[in-house]
Protein backbone atom coordinates (compact mmCIF):
# COMPACT_ATOMS: atom_id res chain seq x y z
CA UNK A 1 0.00 0.00 0.00
CA UNK A 2 0.59 3.12 -0.07
CA UNK A 3 1.58 5.34 2.99
CA UNK A 4 3.42 8.37 4.13
CA UNK A 5 6.50 8.09 6.55
CA UNK A 6 9.31 9.78 7.85
CA UNK A 7 12.37 8.39 8.31
CA UNK A 8 14.15 11.74 10.09
CA UNK A 9 12.67 14.50 12.82
CA UNK A 10 12.36 17.98 11.07
CA UNK A 11 10.40 20.25 8.84
CA UNK A 12 7.00 18.61 6.53
CA UNK A 13 9.86 18.14 3.77
CA UNK A 14 10.75 14.84 5.89
CA UNK A 15 7.69 13.48 4.59
CA UNK A 16 7.65 10.26 1.91
CA UNK A 17 5.17 8.60 0.03
CA UNK A 18 6.12 5.31 -0.01
CA UNK A 19 5.15 1.50 -0.46
CA UNK A 20 4.74 -0.43 3.23
CA UNK A 21 2.80 -3.82 3.52
CA UNK A 22 -0.71 -4.38 3.69
CA UNK A 23 -1.75 -4.37 7.42
CA UNK A 24 -4.48 -6.97 8.53
CA UNK A 25 -6.49 -6.96 11.92
CA UNK A 26 -5.93 -8.76 14.87
CA UNK A 27 -8.24 -9.32 17.68
CA UNK A 28 -11.08 -6.44 18.24
CA UNK A 29 -9.68 -4.27 15.09
CA UNK A 30 -10.78 -4.00 11.48
CA UNK A 31 -9.19 -2.77 8.67
CA UNK A 32 -10.72 0.08 6.32
CA UNK A 33 -9.98 1.23 3.06
CA UNK A 34 -8.71 5.04 3.61
CA UNK A 35 -11.07 7.61 1.81
CA UNK A 36 -9.67 10.15 3.72
CA UNK A 37 -7.61 11.24 6.91
CA UNK A 38 -7.63 14.10 8.85
CA UNK A 39 -4.75 16.31 10.21
CA UNK A 40 -3.84 17.45 13.61
CA UNK A 41 -1.34 19.48 15.63
CA UNK A 42 0.07 16.30 17.58
CA UNK A 43 1.08 15.51 14.00
CA UNK A 44 3.24 18.08 13.59
CA UNK A 45 5.25 17.48 16.95
CA UNK A 46 5.53 13.89 16.35
CA UNK A 47 6.99 14.42 13.39
CA UNK A 48 9.51 17.12 14.73
CA UNK A 49 10.16 15.12 17.55
CA UNK A 50 9.04 17.08 19.86
CA UNK A 51 6.19 14.16 21.35
CA UNK A 52 7.16 10.71 21.52
CA UNK A 53 4.98 8.11 21.69
CA UNK A 54 7.77 5.59 22.16
CA UNK A 55 8.01 4.61 18.66
CA UNK A 56 11.40 4.38 16.61
CA UNK A 57 12.29 6.05 13.34
CA UNK A 58 11.47 5.51 10.45
CA UNK A 59 7.37 6.29 11.79
CA UNK A 60 3.79 6.81 9.82
CA UNK A 61 1.87 9.30 10.48
CA UNK A 62 -2.25 10.52 11.08
CA UNK A 63 -4.18 9.74 13.81
CA UNK A 64 -8.03 10.86 12.28
CA UNK A 65 -9.65 8.26 9.27
CA UNK A 66 -12.65 7.58 7.51
CA UNK A 67 -13.14 4.55 5.35
CA UNK A 68 -15.14 1.95 4.55
CA UNK A 69 -14.25 -1.74 6.40
CA UNK A 70 -12.94 -3.83 4.19
CA UNK A 71 -11.47 -6.53 7.16
CA UNK A 72 -12.48 -7.64 10.59
CA UNK A 73 -10.81 -9.25 13.08
CA UNK A 74 -11.65 -11.86 15.68
CA UNK A 75 -14.26 -10.89 17.98
CA UNK A 76 -15.77 -7.95 15.71
CA UNK A 77 -18.96 -7.01 16.20
CA UNK A 78 -19.67 -3.73 15.99
CA UNK A 79 -18.78 -2.88 12.50
CA UNK A 80 -19.01 -5.03 9.50
CA UNK A 81 -17.56 -5.97 6.23
CA UNK A 82 -18.99 -2.94 3.84
CA UNK A 83 -19.71 -0.21 7.05
CA UNK A 84 -18.66 3.53 6.93
CA UNK A 85 -16.83 4.31 9.89
CA UNK A 86 -14.47 6.84 11.36
CA UNK A 87 -11.77 6.34 13.95
CA UNK A 88 -8.80 6.76 15.13
CA UNK A 89 -6.06 4.91 13.50
CA UNK A 90 -3.75 2.36 15.55
CA UNK A 91 0.05 3.36 15.48
CA UNK A 92 -0.42 6.89 13.67
CA UNK A 93 -0.59 5.49 10.81
CA UNK A 94 -3.44 6.58 8.69
CA UNK A 95 -2.13 8.59 6.43
CA UNK A 96 -2.24 5.20 4.26
CA UNK A 97 -3.94 3.74 1.92
CA UNK A 98 -5.27 1.05 4.82
CA UNK A 99 -5.68 1.37 8.36
CA UNK A 100 -6.45 -0.15 11.37
CA UNK A 101 -8.93 0.94 14.06
CA UNK A 102 -9.52 -0.28 17.57
CA UNK A 103 -11.45 3.12 18.07
CA UNK A 104 -14.64 3.63 15.86
CA UNK A 105 -18.18 4.38 14.83
CA UNK A 106 -20.57 4.10 12.34
CA UNK A 107 -20.06 7.68 10.73
CA UNK A 108 -23.31 9.43 10.66
CA UNK A 109 -25.59 9.12 7.84
CA UNK A 110 -25.47 13.15 7.02
CA UNK A 111 -21.85 12.65 6.91
CA UNK A 112 -18.93 12.39 3.77
CA UNK A 113 -15.38 10.77 4.27
CA UNK A 114 -13.34 14.14 4.16
CA UNK A 115 -16.34 16.08 7.50
CA UNK A 116 -16.44 12.37 9.31
CA UNK A 117 -12.22 12.20 9.24
CA UNK A 118 -11.57 15.48 10.74
CA UNK A 119 -13.71 14.66 13.70
CA UNK A 120 -11.80 12.03 15.75
CA UNK A 121 -9.06 13.45 17.60
CA UNK A 122 -10.68 16.75 18.18
CA UNK A 123 -13.65 14.88 19.07
CA UNK A 124 -11.44 12.64 21.73
CA UNK A 125 -9.65 15.76 23.18
CA UNK A 126 -12.58 17.95 23.25
CA UNK A 127 -14.61 15.14 25.21
CA UNK A 128 -11.53 14.14 27.80
CA UNK A 129 -11.11 17.93 28.86
CA UNK A 130 -14.84 18.96 29.14
CA UNK A 131 -14.78 15.92 31.32
CA UNK A 132 -11.80 16.75 33.56
CA UNK A 133 -13.08 20.24 33.82
CA UNK A 134 -16.77 18.59 34.83
CA UNK A 135 -18.14 20.83 32.86
CA UNK A 136 -22.44 20.38 33.26
CA UNK A 137 -25.39 22.10 32.36
CA UNK A 138 -25.31 25.51 34.43
CA UNK A 139 -21.64 26.08 33.69
CA UNK A 140 -19.58 28.94 32.49
CA UNK A 141 -16.42 27.83 30.13
CA UNK A 142 -14.01 29.89 29.03
CA UNK A 143 -11.71 28.30 25.67
CA UNK A 144 -8.59 30.29 25.31
CA UNK A 145 -8.10 28.85 21.36
CA UNK A 146 -11.87 28.51 20.47
CA UNK A 147 -12.30 29.14 16.58
CA UNK A 148 -9.78 25.82 15.96
CA UNK A 149 -10.30 22.13 15.73
CA UNK A 150 -10.39 21.26 18.98
CA UNK A 151 -11.74 24.52 20.49
CA UNK A 152 -15.19 24.50 17.84
CA UNK A 153 -15.53 20.92 18.95
CA UNK A 154 -15.01 21.83 22.81
CA UNK A 155 -16.99 25.25 22.27
CA UNK A 156 -20.00 23.03 20.49
CA UNK A 157 -19.75 19.81 23.19
CA UNK A 158 -20.03 22.38 25.80
CA UNK A 159 -22.67 24.03 24.67
CA UNK A 160 -24.78 20.96 23.97
CA UNK A 161 -24.27 20.47 27.60
CA UNK A 162 -26.09 22.96 28.74
CA UNK A 163 -22.86 25.27 29.69
CA UNK A 164 -22.73 29.09 29.32
CA UNK A 165 -19.37 29.91 26.81
CA UNK A 166 -17.25 32.34 25.88
CA UNK A 167 -14.26 31.97 23.35
CA UNK A 168 -11.23 33.81 22.69
CA UNK A 169 -10.08 33.71 18.94
CA UNK A 170 -9.24 36.80 16.76
CA UNK A 171 -11.57 39.23 15.49
CA UNK A 172 -12.85 37.90 12.03
CA UNK A 173 -13.17 34.75 13.84
CA UNK A 174 -15.79 36.05 16.18
CA UNK A 175 -19.07 35.72 13.93
CA UNK A 176 -17.92 32.39 13.44
CA UNK A 177 -17.74 31.62 17.23
CA UNK A 178 -21.50 32.90 17.43
CA UNK A 179 -22.69 30.74 15.23
CA UNK A 180 -21.35 27.78 17.88
CA UNK A 181 -23.38 29.13 20.23
CA UNK A 182 -20.08 30.79 22.21
CA UNK A 183 -19.80 34.61 23.33
CA UNK A 184 -16.66 35.62 21.48
CA UNK A 185 -13.58 37.94 23.16
CA UNK A 186 -10.89 38.65 21.00
CA UNK A 187 -7.20 37.74 22.03
CA UNK A 188 -4.58 39.79 23.14
CA UNK A 189 -3.64 42.54 25.54
CA UNK A 190 -7.16 43.03 28.15
CA UNK A 191 -8.86 39.52 27.55
CA UNK A 192 -9.02 38.91 30.92
CA UNK A 193 -11.20 42.39 30.99
CA UNK A 194 -13.21 41.11 28.05
CA UNK A 195 -14.16 38.51 29.46
CA UNK A 196 -15.01 39.87 32.67
CA UNK A 197 -17.35 42.16 30.99
CA UNK A 198 -19.29 39.42 29.90
CA UNK A 199 -19.26 37.61 33.09
CA UNK A 200 -18.20 40.00 35.70
CA UNK A 201 -17.67 37.32 38.39
CA UNK A 202 -14.92 35.61 36.05
CA UNK A 203 -16.02 31.78 35.49
CA UNK A 204 -15.90 28.43 36.60
CA UNK A 205 -13.52 26.89 34.46
CA UNK A 206 -11.41 27.52 31.56
CA UNK A 207 -9.46 25.53 28.85
CA UNK A 208 -6.44 26.26 26.96
CA UNK A 209 -6.12 25.24 23.49
CA UNK A 210 -4.06 28.01 21.70
CA UNK A 211 -1.19 27.82 24.70
CA UNK A 212 -0.37 31.42 24.18
CA UNK A 213 1.31 31.90 27.81
CA UNK A 214 -1.90 33.12 29.55
CA UNK A 215 -2.23 30.86 32.21
CA UNK A 216 -2.22 32.78 35.12
CA UNK A 217 -4.84 35.32 33.57
CA UNK A 218 -6.90 32.02 33.05
CA UNK A 219 -6.48 31.41 36.57
CA UNK A 220 -7.29 34.88 37.84
CA UNK A 221 -10.93 34.06 35.87
CA UNK A 222 -11.19 30.53 37.03
CA UNK A 223 -10.30 31.65 40.76
CA UNK A 224 -7.94 28.50 41.11
CA UNK A 225 -5.69 26.38 39.39
CA UNK A 226 -7.61 23.29 39.75
CA UNK A 227 -10.41 24.95 37.53
CA UNK A 228 -8.04 24.90 34.73
CA UNK A 229 -6.58 22.60 31.91
CA UNK A 230 -4.63 23.29 29.11
CA UNK A 231 -4.06 21.28 26.05
CA UNK A 232 -0.86 23.31 24.93
CA UNK A 233 1.69 24.89 27.73
CA UNK A 234 3.39 21.67 29.20
CA UNK A 235 6.01 24.17 30.57
CA UNK A 236 3.34 26.74 31.86
CA UNK A 237 0.78 23.93 33.40
CA UNK A 238 4.43 22.81 35.50
CA UNK A 239 5.22 26.55 36.60
CA UNK A 240 1.49 27.00 37.33
CA UNK A 241 -0.06 23.81 38.64
CA UNK A 242 -2.63 23.49 35.98
CA UNK A 243 -3.48 20.55 34.87
CA UNK A 244 -1.95 19.38 31.42
CA UNK A 245 -4.32 16.88 29.56
CA UNK A 246 -2.83 14.00 28.10
CA UNK A 247 -4.82 11.19 26.71
CA UNK A 248 -2.01 8.34 27.15
CA UNK A 249 -2.07 9.39 31.09
CA UNK A 250 -5.60 11.10 31.65
CA UNK A 251 -7.64 8.21 29.92
CA UNK A 252 -9.83 9.02 27.07
CA UNK A 253 -12.86 10.56 25.56
CA UNK A 254 -13.53 7.73 22.94
CA UNK A 255 -16.38 7.14 23.97
CA UNK A 256 -17.98 9.64 22.29
CA UNK A 257 -17.67 8.67 18.84
CA UNK A 258 -20.16 6.44 19.52
CA UNK A 259 -22.89 9.34 20.51
CA UNK A 260 -21.64 12.30 18.59
CA UNK A 261 -23.71 10.94 15.29
CA UNK A 262 -26.75 12.23 17.78
CA UNK A 263 -25.37 15.55 17.99
CA UNK A 264 -24.49 15.91 14.11
CA UNK A 265 -28.06 14.39 12.88
CA UNK A 266 -30.01 16.98 14.94
CA UNK A 267 -28.14 20.32 13.66
CA UNK A 268 -25.94 20.42 17.14
CA UNK A 269 -22.55 19.66 15.76
CA UNK A 270 -20.85 21.20 13.11
CA UNK A 271 -16.71 20.79 12.43
CA UNK A 272 -15.53 22.22 9.30
CA UNK A 273 -13.12 21.76 7.10
CA UNK A 274 -10.89 24.87 6.13
CA UNK A 275 -9.15 22.55 3.19
CA UNK A 276 -8.35 19.41 2.02
CA UNK A 277 -4.96 18.19 -0.16
CA UNK A 278 -4.08 15.08 -1.69
CA UNK A 279 -2.31 12.41 0.14
CA UNK A 280 0.78 13.27 -2.00
CA UNK A 281 0.24 17.10 -0.59
CA UNK A 282 1.01 16.31 2.94
CA UNK A 283 3.52 18.30 3.50
CA UNK A 284 1.55 21.46 2.27
CA UNK A 285 -1.16 19.79 4.73
CA UNK A 286 1.27 20.05 8.15
CA UNK A 287 2.99 23.58 6.50
CA UNK A 288 -0.64 25.23 6.42
CA UNK A 289 -1.89 23.40 9.77
CA UNK A 290 1.74 25.44 11.75
CA UNK A 291 0.92 28.18 10.26
CA UNK A 292 -1.86 28.83 12.75
CA UNK A 293 -4.56 30.46 11.08
CA UNK A 294 -6.91 27.64 10.27
CA UNK A 295 -10.51 27.09 10.98
CA UNK A 296 -11.81 24.01 11.82
CA UNK A 297 -9.92 20.90 10.14
CA UNK A 298 -7.42 19.87 7.12
CA UNK A 299 -8.15 16.64 5.58
CA UNK A 300 -6.53 14.18 3.13
CA UNK A 301 -8.22 12.70 0.82
CA UNK A 302 -6.70 9.44 -0.18
CA UNK A 303 -8.83 7.95 -2.25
Amino acid sequence: MKAVQFKQYGGPEVLELVDLPDPHPGPGQVRIAVRATGISATDSKVRRGDLSFGAALPQTTGADVAGVVDEVGEGVTDVAVGDRVFGISDDQAGAAEFALLTFRAIIPPSLGFVDAAGIPVALETATRSLDQLHVTAGTTLFVNGASGGIGSTAVQLAVARGARVIGAASARNSGYLSLLGAEPVTYGEGMADRVRALSPDGVDTALDVAGSGVLPELIDLAGDAKNVVTLADFAGAEQHGVHFSNGFVDGTGFHALATVGELIEAGKFWLPVDRTFPLAGIADAHRTSESGHVRGRLVLIVS
